[in-house]
């Protein structure tokens, strides 16, 4: 199956082309709007969205009034046909209301005819010669996105390049075909447990992976929320600028530390030749959690969606379950015994069964069982599924399958 991301590369452009740049931008908003406003009609069943109606109808008047080459004109009336018919539908189908597309920002979408990627620039077509910028690379860029996947592994598709705060960046389509992750062992379903938590460690799995620090997570936050509060009294536009600039670091630290603890998570489950990871549904543990903890929710939303977002790479599933007693609940063998004085902050000790671990383990393990029991009594061709341990797996009857320790 074809999987596709789109990552962000800061570019440098020479003083001399901002504005010819400039002028693309504003021709290309012009092309758009001249389709939307002609695709248009206040009757909704009148409003024409087919791409090659509106090309015959637009395409030799906007030829004729601006500089843009033919490819460029093309990927105008594309992003206006897709505006026109957002509108059709959400009128017709949806009943809501909808007023014609109006284009104000500056972007233009290039294809393989406009742009051309190079190892460290990329060359786009303009109103007139084409404007040559190079690539600005993370500092350390190890473990990011623009590292994970600007690689020749990936081919660079469609871009589009946007202006903001006087900077250019490029957004880019990159593409690969990948093929799902199944063998022997995991052609029924393996199952990678997770307990996500608000203080200690961020994510604990049930192969008995400790990743991340959600601590250290929460003191970056507060320290963020602290300055922002001071900035706030003195109350100054300078003041009012810091907060915006901080913000956005934090923005970034955040979603930067959140993408390396997905990345380690799904590469736990790739080692273990995992098919599915489970995380407890984030609905039940809002439920958990105060209200003054909204920065956690966020945070555990984030995660899973990164998660999501990689483990596609790989075949492997997201899926959640009902998190309800997973920390109280022994998850040796057949035992399943539960109850509240079975956990003591960190440490659990079965009161039936005396098994002793650490508690945010045994419910990462219960995590990877509620889908394991899930796929059993569902019957949905899983019926031999099993849960990732930390030296084998298990089944949902509580039968342990040894493999090789791990180096």
């Amino acid at each position: 199956m074809e999987v596709v991301r789109n990552i962000q590369a800061k570019l440098d452009v020479s003083e001399d082309d901002h504005e010819l740049l400039d002028e693309t931008f504003e021709q290309f908003r012009q092309a758009a709007q001249y389709v939307a406003d002609h695709g248009w009609d206040d009757n909704p069943y009148n409003i024409t969205d087919t791409k090659n109606t509106l090309h015959d109808e637009t395409y030799s008047d906007v030829r004729d009034e601006l500089s843009l080459q033919s490819s460029l004109v093309q990927s105008a009336r594309n992003i206006a046909a897709t505006a026109l018919g957002n509108c059709k539908d959400r009128i017709i189908e949806d009943g809501e209301k909808a007023s014609k597309p109006e284009f104000k920002g500056t972007v233009v979408v290039y294809n393989g005819r406009t742009i051309t990627y190079n190892d460290d620039h990329v060359s786009l077509a303009t109103t007139d010669e084409r404007v040559t910028a190079e690539y600005v690379t993370p500092v350390n860029d190890e473990g990011t996105p623009f590292e994970d996947y600007w690689t020749d592994e990936w081919e660079k598709a469609e871009a589009t390049l946007h202006k903001r705060d006087g900077t250019y960046y490029l957004h880019v389509a990159v593409k690969k075909e990948v093929e799902p992750s199944c063998d022997e062992e995991s052609e029924n379903g393996v199952v990678l447990g997770v307990d996500l938590n608000v203080d200690g460690y961020l994510a604990v799995t049930s192969t008995g992976a400790f990743l991340g620090n959600a601590d250290y997570l929460n003191q970056k936050r507060d320290e963020y929320e602290r300055r922002r509060g001071n900035l706030q009294q003195i109350g100054t536009r300078s003041a009012h600028l810091t907060i915006k600039s901080i913000g956005s670091r934090f923005a970034r630290w955040s979603a930067d530390y959140l993408h390396r603890v997905s990345k380690s998570l799904v590469q736990e489950a790739v080692e273990n030749n995992c098919t599915a990871i489970a995380f407890e549904n984030l609905k039940h543990i809002r439920k958990r959690i105060s209200n003054a903890s909204r920065f956690q929710q966020w945070a555990f939303r984030e995660l899973q969606r990164h998660v999501e977002y990689k483990a596609e790479e790989y075949g492997i599933d997201v899926d959640d379950v009902s998190p309800a007693y997973t920390s109280q609940q022994c998850s040796h063998g057949e035992c399943g015994f539960t109850h509240e004085d079975n956990r003591d902050g960190d440490e659990f000790e079965c009161l039936k069964c005396g098994k002793q671990l650490h508690a945010d383990y045994n419910a990462a393990r219960n995590v990877g069982l509620r889908l394991v029991q899930h796929w059993l009594k569902s019957g949905a061709e899983r019926a031999t599924s099993q849960l990732a341990l930390k030296s084998g797996t298990v089944n949902a009857n509580g039968r342990f399958r040894p493999t090789a320790l791990r180096s």
